[in-house]
């Protein structure tokens, strides 16, 4: 019954890695490098909160757990990882525009992808909230539905996110420590499922 979340949230945590600059080599411009740097030190404690959020719904999602428990475990953590994006988004935004071609623009359209990605894993919470857990069929049923919203998500593109992140933006968070943890704490996520 559990099997289509674990695997939806397998794909969700792929997100989270559009943010740990996995590009390499060093940027022309060193005015970038103290923007990547606040970007990718305020940015790691989110990913790191998602990654552990994911792995809580994941070890409660199993087909021994009871209805209430995993109910109560896909509430907390959808709402984590919604506040996790939100807090990305906030990062970014209070970050200013990197000094590149398109910025602004760039940087607004990541916020607003990260807020959107914020507003959909609530509302997943609130469809957690919703399901039936005294009836085990129906809770199946309404957990299968939060799966397929759950897999849609994961499948949203992250398109200004990496656009955000293309040429010298992402080699100069490519060197801040934190993107690099962020990218490892996340990795382990996307293998799972």
């Amino acid at each position: 019954m559990n099997k289509k979340l674990t695997a939806a949230l397998s794909g969700g945590a792929v997100l989270v890695l559009a943010l740990s600059a996995c590009s390499s080599g060093s940027s022309k411009d060193d005015k970038l490098d103290p923007w990547a740097k606040q970007v990718c030190d305020a940015v790691q404690p989110q990913v790191q909160k998602i990654a552990a959020a994911n792995t809580a719904i994941q070890k409660e999602t199993t087909d021994q757990s009871a209805p209430a428990d995993v109910q109560k475990a896909d509430s907390k953590g959808f709402q984590d990882i919604s506040d996790a994006y939100k807090a990305m988004a906030a990062a970014i935004e209070k970050a200013g525009p990197p000094d590149v071609d398109s910025g602004k623009t760039k940087q607004e359209n990541a916020v607003k992808e990260l807020n959107d990605l914020s507003a959909s894993y609530a509302d997943l919470g609130k469809q957690s909230d919703a399901l039936n857990t005294k009836n085990q069929a129906k809770f199946a049923d309404g957990l299968d539905g939060v799966a397929k919203q759950l897999e849609k998500l994961s499948k949203t593109g992250t398109d200004a996110l990496k656009e955000l992140e293309a040429g010298d933006v992402g080699k100069a968070m490519a060197k801040q420590v934190s993107c690099k943890s962020a990218s490892a704490s996340a990795s382990p996520a996307t293998t799972q499922g």
